[in-house]
């Protein structure tokens, strides 16, 4: 049986009410960790209200 650990990574958006990702430093974040090993598995934008985002969390995995 494969045995796996996870993180998750919380990313802060910008702009006077959020909503706003910075996906190079997303991509470049994702990409350092990809090439640890890391797998992402689900990315989850958390609400603020009127449809803008507050952070984004993005869940990786890999093998033990």
């Amino acid at each position: 049986m494969e045995k796996w650990e996870y993180i998750s990574v919380k990313v802060d958006t910008k702009g006077i009410r959020g909503g706003i990702l910075d996906i190079q430093n997303f991509d470049a974040e994702l990409n350092r960790l990809g090439d640890g090993g890391w797998e992402l598995v689900s990315c989850i934008s958390t609400n603020q209200g009127k449809g803008y985002s507050r952070e984004v969390i993005a869940v990786l995995k890999r093998k033990k």
